[in-house]
């Protein structure tokens, strides 16, 4: 892949760092990619308050992280694209060794 362009870190702060800022979004996301499911489900299944959980969802159909689709009365969320979970184990793999050295560097 080609170097990127200040235009297209701007974009990809803006649209993907900016929507993955919030740890609740995260949840979302991660909850989503087990299993599609409407606001109510998601809101009872993560603990939260469902005007919470729809505030996220915005933010994420927003940034075209999420899908929704009107399946009768109620609208299900699905991930737009899968590559976003393997994005934030990556991240997650990339802070655990991270913490791990700064550890290592306290003994």
């Amino acid at each position: 892949m080609e170097k990127p362009s200040i235009k297209e870190l701007n974009l990809l702060h803006a649209n993907i760092c900016q929507a993955l800022g919030d740890p609740k979004r995260i949840l979302i996301l991660y909850a989503i990619h087990e299993q599609p499911r409407h606001v109510s489900a998601l809101a009872e299944d993560l603990g939260l308050p469902q005007p919470t959980v729809s505030r996220h969802l915005r933010v994420l159909r927003q940034r075209a992280l999420v899908n929704a689709e009107r399946i009768g009365p109620a609208v299900v969320y699905h991930l737009s694209d899968a590559r976003v979970v393997d994005i934030l184990d990556n991240m997650r793999l990339v802070m655990r060794g991270a913490l791990e050295r700064q550890t290592s560097m306290l003994v």
